[in-house]
Protein backbone atom coordinates (compact mmCIF):
# COMPACT_ATOMS: atom_id res chain seq x y z
CA UNK A 1 0.00 0.00 0.00
CA UNK A 2 1.38 3.66 -0.87
CA UNK A 3 1.46 6.09 2.40
CA UNK A 4 -0.10 9.04 2.34
CA UNK A 5 1.83 12.46 2.91
CA UNK A 6 4.06 12.31 5.80
CA UNK A 7 2.20 15.26 7.54
CA UNK A 8 -1.26 16.35 8.54
CA UNK A 9 -0.43 19.00 6.25
CA UNK A 10 -3.82 21.60 6.06
CA UNK A 11 -5.52 18.79 8.59
CA UNK A 12 -5.99 18.87 12.03
CA UNK A 13 -6.47 15.20 13.58
CA UNK A 14 -10.27 16.73 14.07
CA UNK A 15 -10.55 17.50 10.44
CA UNK A 16 -8.94 14.22 9.16
CA UNK A 17 -10.96 12.12 11.16
CA UNK A 18 -13.90 13.72 9.94
CA UNK A 19 -12.80 13.62 6.14
CA UNK A 20 -11.64 10.06 6.73
CA UNK A 21 -15.43 9.60 8.42
CA UNK A 22 -16.62 10.87 5.16
CA UNK A 23 -14.87 9.34 2.55
CA UNK A 24 -16.24 6.10 4.53
CA UNK A 25 -19.63 7.08 4.37
CA UNK A 26 -19.19 8.03 0.52
CA UNK A 27 -17.80 4.18 -0.12
CA UNK A 28 -20.79 3.04 1.36
CA UNK A 29 -23.62 4.68 0.42
CA UNK A 30 -22.50 3.86 -3.34
CA UNK A 31 -22.31 0.55 -2.56
CA UNK A 32 -25.53 0.23 -1.47
CA UNK A 33 -26.74 2.08 -4.39
CA UNK A 34 -25.37 -0.09 -6.41
CA UNK A 35 -27.08 -2.98 -4.65
CA UNK A 36 -30.65 -1.42 -5.22
CA UNK A 37 -29.56 -0.83 -8.57
CA UNK A 38 -29.31 -4.21 -9.14
CA UNK A 39 -32.32 -5.19 -7.46
CA UNK A 40 -33.98 -3.05 -9.61
CA UNK A 41 -35.40 -0.45 -6.91
CA UNK A 42 -32.92 2.04 -8.78
CA UNK A 43 -33.70 3.36 -12.15
CA UNK A 44 -32.23 4.95 -15.06
CA UNK A 45 -28.38 5.60 -15.01
CA UNK A 46 -26.55 5.50 -12.27
CA UNK A 47 -22.35 6.23 -12.05
CA UNK A 48 -20.27 5.28 -8.90
CA UNK A 49 -18.03 7.29 -7.28
CA UNK A 50 -16.44 4.22 -6.00
CA UNK A 51 -12.18 4.64 -5.79
CA UNK A 52 -12.47 8.49 -6.28
CA UNK A 53 -13.24 9.90 -2.29
CA UNK A 54 -10.43 11.46 -1.79
CA UNK A 55 -11.23 14.15 -4.69
CA UNK A 56 -14.28 15.76 -3.53
CA UNK A 57 -13.65 15.30 0.01
CA UNK A 58 -10.49 16.78 -0.10
CA UNK A 59 -11.56 19.69 -2.19
CA UNK A 60 -14.31 20.34 0.15
CA UNK A 61 -12.00 20.83 3.35
CA UNK A 62 -11.04 24.13 1.49
CA UNK A 63 -14.45 25.70 0.72
CA UNK A 64 -16.30 28.26 2.70
CA UNK A 65 -20.10 28.49 3.37
CA UNK A 66 -20.62 30.63 0.69
CA UNK A 67 -19.18 28.89 -2.24
CA UNK A 68 -21.00 26.98 -4.78
CA UNK A 69 -20.72 23.18 -6.21
CA UNK A 70 -21.73 22.07 -9.21
CA UNK A 71 -20.47 18.55 -10.83
CA UNK A 72 -21.61 15.93 -13.80
CA UNK A 73 -23.79 12.74 -13.37
CA UNK A 74 -20.89 11.17 -11.25
CA UNK A 75 -22.40 13.49 -8.29
CA UNK A 76 -23.21 11.38 -5.09
CA UNK A 77 -20.00 11.83 -3.47
CA UNK A 78 -20.30 15.74 -4.17
CA UNK A 79 -23.87 15.63 -2.86
CA UNK A 80 -22.51 13.77 0.26
CA UNK A 81 -19.27 15.55 0.92
CA UNK A 82 -21.54 19.08 0.87
CA UNK A 83 -23.54 17.32 3.76
CA UNK A 84 -26.44 16.84 1.97
CA UNK A 85 -28.93 14.40 3.79
CA UNK A 86 -27.97 10.73 2.46
CA UNK A 87 -31.50 10.12 3.13
CA UNK A 88 -32.60 12.75 0.49
CA UNK A 89 -29.75 11.11 -2.06
CA UNK A 90 -30.85 8.02 -1.83
CA UNK A 91 -34.46 8.63 -1.94
CA UNK A 92 -33.78 10.32 -5.29
CA UNK A 93 -32.66 7.46 -6.69
CA UNK A 94 -34.88 5.47 -5.77
CA UNK A 95 -37.52 7.67 -7.23
CA UNK A 96 -39.60 9.22 -3.57
CA UNK A 97 -41.26 12.10 -3.37
CA UNK A 98 -38.73 12.58 -0.01
CA UNK A 99 -35.50 12.86 -2.66
CA UNK A 100 -33.90 16.40 -2.88
CA UNK A 101 -35.71 16.33 -6.24
CA UNK A 102 -39.08 15.46 -4.72
CA UNK A 103 -37.98 11.93 -6.98
CA UNK A 104 -37.94 13.68 -10.58
CA UNK A 105 -34.41 13.92 -10.64
CA UNK A 106 -33.23 10.58 -10.03
CA UNK A 107 -29.55 10.03 -9.80
CA UNK A 108 -27.88 12.53 -12.33
CA UNK A 109 -30.35 15.54 -11.61
CA UNK A 110 -30.62 16.35 -8.05
CA UNK A 111 -30.20 20.17 -6.30
CA UNK A 112 -29.90 21.69 -3.04
CA UNK A 113 -29.90 25.93 -2.65
CA UNK A 114 -29.51 25.24 1.02
CA UNK A 115 -25.91 23.22 0.35
CA UNK A 116 -25.04 25.71 -2.21
CA UNK A 117 -25.06 22.21 -4.87
CA UNK A 118 -26.90 23.18 -8.07
CA UNK A 119 -26.60 19.51 -9.73
CA UNK A 120 -25.89 16.89 -11.20
CA UNK A 121 -26.27 17.30 -14.90
CA UNK A 122 -26.25 14.44 -17.89
CA UNK A 123 -25.13 16.03 -20.48
CA UNK A 124 -21.57 15.91 -20.81
CA UNK A 125 -19.33 19.42 -19.94
CA UNK A 126 -22.71 20.96 -19.98
CA UNK A 127 -22.45 21.99 -16.24
CA UNK A 128 -18.73 23.86 -17.06
CA UNK A 129 -20.23 27.11 -18.08
CA UNK A 130 -22.61 26.97 -15.07
CA UNK A 131 -20.05 26.91 -12.80
CA UNK A 132 -18.28 29.84 -14.81
CA UNK A 133 -21.60 31.93 -14.00
CA UNK A 134 -22.07 30.98 -10.76
CA UNK A 135 -18.62 32.30 -9.92
CA UNK A 136 -20.10 35.39 -12.25
CA UNK A 137 -22.57 35.56 -9.42
CA UNK A 138 -19.75 35.70 -6.51
CA UNK A 139 -17.93 38.07 -8.19
CA UNK A 140 -20.97 40.31 -9.19
CA UNK A 141 -22.15 39.87 -5.35
CA UNK A 142 -18.94 40.44 -4.00
CA UNK A 143 -19.18 37.51 -1.28
CA UNK A 144 -15.53 36.15 -1.92
CA UNK A 145 -16.93 33.05 -2.87
CA UNK A 146 -15.64 30.45 -5.62
CA UNK A 147 -17.86 28.05 -7.93
CA UNK A 148 -15.69 23.96 -7.86
CA UNK A 149 -17.20 23.19 -11.18
CA UNK A 150 -16.22 19.35 -11.36
CA UNK A 151 -15.67 17.28 -15.01
CA UNK A 152 -14.21 14.54 -16.35
CA UNK A 153 -11.31 13.84 -18.65
CA UNK A 154 -13.87 12.50 -21.35
CA UNK A 155 -15.53 16.21 -20.73
CA UNK A 156 -12.45 17.61 -21.34
CA UNK A 157 -12.85 17.58 -25.18
CA UNK A 158 -15.96 19.11 -25.47
CA UNK A 159 -15.92 22.83 -26.96
CA UNK A 160 -17.94 24.57 -24.12
CA UNK A 161 -14.87 23.82 -21.98
CA UNK A 162 -12.98 26.38 -23.85
CA UNK A 163 -15.85 29.06 -24.26
CA UNK A 164 -16.13 28.90 -20.16
CA UNK A 165 -12.24 29.16 -19.65
CA UNK A 166 -11.70 31.57 -22.06
CA UNK A 167 -15.15 33.95 -20.77
CA UNK A 168 -13.69 33.04 -16.83
CA UNK A 169 -10.01 34.08 -17.86
CA UNK A 170 -11.41 37.23 -19.33
CA UNK A 171 -13.47 38.77 -16.49
CA UNK A 172 -10.76 36.78 -14.08
CA UNK A 173 -13.82 35.20 -12.43
CA UNK A 174 -13.62 32.49 -9.14
CA UNK A 175 -14.04 29.59 -10.59
CA UNK A 176 -11.49 26.85 -10.10
CA UNK A 177 -11.78 23.87 -13.16
CA UNK A 178 -11.78 20.43 -11.96
CA UNK A 179 -10.43 17.36 -13.91
CA UNK A 180 -11.63 14.15 -12.19
CA UNK A 181 -9.29 12.39 -14.46
CA UNK A 182 -10.10 8.99 -13.64
CA UNK A 183 -8.26 7.73 -16.97
CA UNK A 184 -11.36 6.42 -18.69
CA UNK A 185 -14.14 7.81 -20.33
CA UNK A 186 -17.03 6.11 -21.32
CA UNK A 187 -15.15 2.88 -22.32
CA UNK A 188 -11.82 4.35 -23.48
CA UNK A 189 -8.94 5.21 -21.99
CA UNK A 190 -7.85 8.98 -21.96
CA UNK A 191 -4.37 8.15 -23.43
CA UNK A 192 -6.19 6.81 -26.88
CA UNK A 193 -9.00 9.97 -26.42
CA UNK A 194 -6.99 12.93 -26.17
CA UNK A 195 -4.26 13.88 -28.31
CA UNK A 196 -2.41 15.45 -24.80
CA UNK A 197 -4.10 14.18 -21.53
CA UNK A 198 -2.01 16.54 -19.85
CA UNK A 199 -5.34 18.10 -18.95
CA UNK A 200 -4.04 20.84 -16.12
CA UNK A 201 -1.98 22.19 -19.50
CA UNK A 202 -5.53 22.90 -20.86
CA UNK A 203 -5.78 26.31 -19.35
CA UNK A 204 -2.56 27.66 -20.44
CA UNK A 205 -3.88 29.55 -23.82
CA UNK A 206 -6.10 31.24 -21.52
CA UNK A 207 -3.18 32.24 -18.89
CA UNK A 208 -4.90 30.12 -16.40
CA UNK A 209 -2.66 28.03 -14.28
CA UNK A 210 -3.00 24.25 -13.67
CA UNK A 211 -1.55 21.96 -11.40
CA UNK A 212 -1.44 18.14 -11.48
CA UNK A 213 -2.71 16.39 -8.19
CA UNK A 214 -3.16 12.77 -7.31
CA UNK A 215 -6.07 12.31 -6.15
CA UNK A 216 -6.00 9.22 -4.62
CA UNK A 217 -4.04 10.80 -1.74
CA UNK A 218 -6.27 13.38 0.59
CA UNK A 219 -3.53 15.32 1.58
CA UNK A 220 -2.44 16.00 -2.03
CA UNK A 221 -6.09 16.70 -3.04
CA UNK A 222 -6.51 19.19 0.17
CA UNK A 223 -3.00 21.11 -0.05
CA UNK A 224 -4.26 21.75 -4.43
CA UNK A 225 -7.49 22.78 -3.13
CA UNK A 226 -6.15 25.55 -0.43
CA UNK A 227 -3.90 26.81 -2.94
CA UNK A 228 -6.75 26.91 -5.42
CA UNK A 229 -9.17 28.99 -3.52
CA UNK A 230 -6.34 31.22 -1.97
CA UNK A 231 -5.76 32.10 -5.70
CA UNK A 232 -9.40 32.79 -6.63
CA UNK A 233 -10.46 34.26 -3.43
CA UNK A 234 -7.71 36.77 -4.39
CA UNK A 235 -9.34 38.28 -7.27
CA UNK A 236 -6.64 35.98 -9.56
CA UNK A 237 -9.14 34.85 -11.79
CA UNK A 238 -9.59 30.59 -12.32
CA UNK A 239 -7.83 27.86 -11.53
CA UNK A 240 -7.60 24.41 -13.62
CA UNK A 241 -6.96 21.34 -11.30
CA UNK A 242 -6.06 17.76 -13.15
CA UNK A 243 -6.79 15.67 -10.53
CA UNK A 244 -5.13 11.89 -11.51
CA UNK A 245 -7.69 9.56 -9.69
CA UNK A 246 -9.03 5.87 -10.40
CA UNK A 247 -13.05 4.20 -10.55
CA UNK A 248 -12.87 0.65 -9.56
CA UNK A 249 -16.46 0.01 -11.31
CA UNK A 250 -17.65 0.80 -15.08
CA UNK A 251 -18.48 4.27 -16.13
CA UNK A 252 -22.23 3.37 -15.12
CA UNK A 253 -23.85 0.62 -13.79
CA UNK A 254 -24.69 -1.05 -17.51
CA UNK A 255 -21.06 -0.84 -18.14
CA UNK A 256 -18.89 -4.12 -17.50
CA UNK A 257 -15.97 -2.63 -17.74
CA UNK A 258 -13.61 -4.97 -20.02
CA UNK A 259 -11.50 -2.36 -21.71
CA UNK A 260 -8.79 -2.65 -18.58
CA UNK A 261 -7.91 -6.30 -16.41
CA UNK A 262 -8.47 -7.03 -13.26
CA UNK A 263 -5.17 -7.34 -12.60
CA UNK A 264 -5.35 -3.37 -13.08
CA UNK A 265 -8.25 -2.74 -10.83
CA UNK A 266 -6.68 -4.97 -7.82
CA UNK A 267 -3.46 -3.48 -8.26
CA UNK A 268 -5.20 0.24 -7.56
CA UNK A 269 -7.08 -1.44 -4.72
CA UNK A 270 -4.68 -2.98 -3.08
CA UNK A 271 -1.63 -0.19 -3.29
CA UNK A 272 -3.80 3.09 -4.01
CA UNK A 273 -6.54 3.15 -2.85
CA UNK A 274 -7.41 6.49 -0.75
CA UNK A 275 -9.70 5.47 2.35
CA UNK A 276 -7.24 2.58 3.29
CA UNK A 277 -4.03 5.22 3.33
CA UNK A 278 -5.56 7.84 5.17
CA UNK A 279 -6.71 4.77 7.56
CA UNK A 280 -3.36 3.50 7.65
CA UNK A 281 -1.94 7.14 8.50
CA UNK A 282 -4.64 7.69 11.31
CA UNK A 283 -3.10 4.51 12.82
CA UNK A 284 0.39 5.03 12.70
CA UNK A 285 0.41 9.08 14.05
CA UNK A 286 -1.83 7.68 16.34
CA UNK A 287 -4.34 9.95 15.84
CA UNK A 288 -6.78 6.91 16.70
CA UNK A 289 -6.88 3.75 17.63
CA UNK A 290 -8.71 0.53 15.66
CA UNK A 291 -11.77 0.63 18.27
CA UNK A 292 -12.13 4.66 17.71
CA UNK A 293 -12.08 3.36 13.82
CA UNK A 294 -14.90 0.40 14.38
CA UNK A 295 -17.13 2.78 16.41
CA UNK A 296 -16.97 5.32 12.95
CA UNK A 297 -17.89 1.76 10.56
CA UNK A 298 -20.45 1.28 13.39
CA UNK A 299 -21.90 4.62 13.18
CA UNK A 300 -21.73 4.83 9.24
CA UNK A 301 -23.30 1.55 9.18
CA UNK A 302 -26.37 3.02 11.15
CA UNK A 303 -26.91 5.87 9.28
CA UNK A 304 -27.15 3.68 5.79
CA UNK A 305 -29.61 1.34 7.77
CA UNK A 306 -31.53 4.52 8.23
CA UNK A 307 -31.30 5.92 4.54
CA UNK A 308 -32.17 2.44 2.98
CA UNK A 309 -35.15 2.22 5.01
CA UNK A 310 -36.00 5.85 4.18
CA UNK A 311 -35.46 4.97 0.35
CA UNK A 312 -37.96 2.32 0.48
CA UNK A 313 -40.41 3.87 2.46
CA UNK A 314 -40.82 7.24 1.51
CA UNK A 315 -44.02 7.75 -0.83
CA UNK A 316 -43.96 8.03 -4.18
CA UNK A 317 -44.42 11.22 -5.82
CA UNK A 318 -47.85 12.39 -6.57
CA UNK A 319 -48.73 12.03 -10.07
CA UNK A 320 -49.65 16.15 -9.78
CA UNK A 321 -45.83 16.48 -9.64
CA UNK A 322 -45.63 16.01 -13.02
CA UNK A 323 -46.70 19.47 -13.36
CA UNK A 324 -44.76 21.08 -10.64
CA UNK A 325 -41.17 23.18 -11.21
CA UNK A 326 -41.72 23.47 -15.19
CA UNK A 327 -42.58 27.43 -14.95
CA UNK A 328 -42.07 30.02 -13.17
CA UNK A 329 -45.07 32.78 -13.56
CA UNK A 330 -43.89 36.11 -13.12
CA UNK A 331 -46.50 39.68 -12.42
Amino acid sequence: MAKASASLGTFTPETLLKSYKQMVLIRRFEEKAGQLYGMGLIGGFCHLYIGQEAVVVGLQTAMQPQDTVVTSYRDHGHMLACDMDPRGVMAELTGRQGGYSRGKGGSMHMFSREKNFFGGHGIVAAQVPIGAGLAFAHQYKGDSGVCMTYFGDGAANQGQVYEAFNMAALWKLPVIFVIEDNQYGMGTSAARASASADFYKRGEPYGIPGKLVDGMDLFAVAEAAHWATDHARSAKGPVVLHIKTYRYRGHSMSDPGKYRSKEEVEDMRQNFDPIERIRQFILDHKIADEEALKLIDKDIKETMAETLDFAQTSPEPDLSELYTDVLIETM
